[in-house]
């Protein structure tokens, strides 16, 4: 993979984010406009490289109150679109961060999805070929090796593909804490955090995840470059845009990323 340098950033950089909000969200937080970004969440590396549910059907138009970019990640899911479309993007700069693999994977039709809650309140789920499906809890060793095969083959998809010449980043983020409440007081997070309605996860346990996670993934990828906040700006924010949760940070936190990012040239 070639190395990124500052001339060509600005219009002439095209970004993939593989990942969630975290990532998105540095741009209009920070009062800036994306160009050339692809967007690729609510997904899993797991989920990415299995097969299509067979016989599943979707919408054109976004069901259930559903809005448009969540849906057509949802759709991207399903279908197994994002891989074909990531390499029509021809990113010079690919940028991974795991914070949407909090979610249980649903195997079905002889395929694999992320069990979001898009796709719980989509009506989906509602189709004959789910109601013999499986569900595979993230914290379970069938999901750690679904997780690690999946890893492994987008390694090794980097490196056959075109987007071998890419800047491959990972944004090592981590579940906040502590949180500013809105009159800018520290409060701590309570040790469980509900993940979908009814279901929760420990917030120690999923950071412990994410770091293996990003070990994992850095040892498989190798040439990548990594980005990550000092604990002093890992605060989660109830002023944001989203609402409050352990990873919605603090306006800080973005822009320490967003510096990083410019030294690689986005």
């Amino acid at each position: 993979m070639r190395a990124a340098s500052p001339a060509q950033g600005g219009a002439l950089s095209r970004i993939a984010i593989i990942g969630s909000c975290i990532t998105r969200d540095l741009w209009p937080i920070l009062g800036e406009t994306p160009q050339n970004l692809l967007y690729v969440s609510r997904t899993s590396l797991a989920s990415l490289f299995a097969p299509a549910p067979a016989g599943v059907t979707t919408d054109d138009k976004p069901p259930n109150g559903l809005r448009p970019q969540p849906h057509a990640a949802l759709v991207a899911d399903l279908r197994k679109t994002a891989l074909a479309a990531l390499i029509a993007h021809r990113p010079t700069h690919i940028i991974f961060d795991f914070i949407d693999e909090r979610f249980d994977l649903l195997a079905a039709g002889g395929g694999l999805v992320a069990r979001t809650w898009e796709l719980e309140v989509s009506g989906y789920l509602d189709q004959a070929l789910f109601r013999t499906a499986r569900a595979v809890p993230r914290a379970s060793q069938a999901c750690d090796r679904l997780w690690a095969e999946g890893a492994a083959e987008m390694a090794a998809f980097l490196q056959a593909t075109p987007l071998r010449e890419a800047t491959v980043i990972l944004h090592e983020a981590q579940w906040a804490q502590a949180y500013l409440d809105r009159s800018g007081a520290t409060r701590q997070f309570e040790p469980t955090i509900e993940v979908l309605p009814g279901r929760f996860a420990r917030l120690d346990e999923q950071n412990a995840l994410l770091r293996k996670y990003q070990r994992t993934f850095a040892r498989l990828v190798g040439d990548l470059a990594r980005l990550s906040a000092p604990d002093e700006l890992r605060f989660a924010s109830e002023r944001h845009r989203w609402g409050l949760s352990p990873f919605h940070y603090v306006d800080g936190y973005y822009r320490k990323i967003w510096d990083q990012l410019r030294d690689l040239g986005i």
